[in-house]
């Protein structure tokens, strides 16, 4: 029998990856470059027949822009599109706009590495009056203030996105459905992790590059057997 597959993707290039900022939950567009990985993925997709049921993405445009991009490309825009805030990237807080070299310059590189990748460690938390705090925008007006994140660590964005991953994706691949995630660098690690088992030191080391399709098997018991990279 076929083994289950399923395809994770980071959105392509964003306006604010190209300028080096912390972006997070800001809702920022695709660069040019990003859109360009976005088609290339589809043509990645093509070449080797994969073809999807339904698609997962986040809240948030860059990656709401690729899966369009993707879905377009391959004549799926047909199949369903749920959009989920649990899949959106790690809320970065009081971080989000700021250029990351400015900051290390500010706080040190060291206390900027930790707030970027330690597993525990959250930055500092987004004012309430912040402009950009999430509760303002009507995006996640269904969600309680206190659920809403104002700055989350890795350890954060997977207890978020796990509760998704178990109610609403995992049943569709237990049915066999052909299944594409297009959705962050944070959420998608979160979900790495915990099909890995992949401690919190060893994940910190696991960057995913944008727009670059990965191709995940699993057995029949829906056990990850195998994954790469397109």
């Amino acid at each position: 029998m076929k083994n289950v597959e399923l395809v994770l993707i980071r959105h392509g290039e964003s306006v604010w990856n190209k300028l080096n900022k912390f972006t997070g939950w800001i809702d920022v567009k695709l660069s040019e470059k990003g859109k360009k990985e976005a088609k290339n993925a589809a043509k990645l997709l093509l070449k080797k027949k994969f073809v999807f049921d339904i698609a997962f993405t986040s809240l948030l445009q860059r990656a709401i822009r690729t899966t369009w991009i993707i879905l377009k490309k391959t004549k799926r825009l047909w199949i369903p599109v749920y959009k989920s805030w649990r899949l959106n990237e790690r809320h970065y807080g009081s971080l989000q706009g700021l250029n990351k070299e400015d900051v290390a310059l500010k706080y040190g590189k060291e206390k900027v590495q930790e707030w970027r990748r330690g597993y525990n460690t959250a930055p500092p938390k987004m004012s309430l009056e912040d402009e950009n705090f999430p509760g303002k925008d009507p995006k996640y007006s269904h969600l309680e203030h206190n659920i809403i994140p104002r700055s989350e660590s890795l350890k954060c964005t997977v207890n978020r996105v796990l509760p998704y991953w178990n109610k609403f994706i995992l049943p569709e691949l237990k049915k066999k459905k052909k299944i594409v995630i297009i959705a962050h660098g944070n959420s998608l690690r979160a979900l790495i992790k915990y099909l890995h088992h992949i401690d919190g030191k060893d994940i910190l080391k696991l960057d995913i590059p944008t727009g670059r399709p990965i191709i995940y098997e699993f057995n029949n018991d829906i056990q990850p057997m195998n994954f790469f990279y397109l």
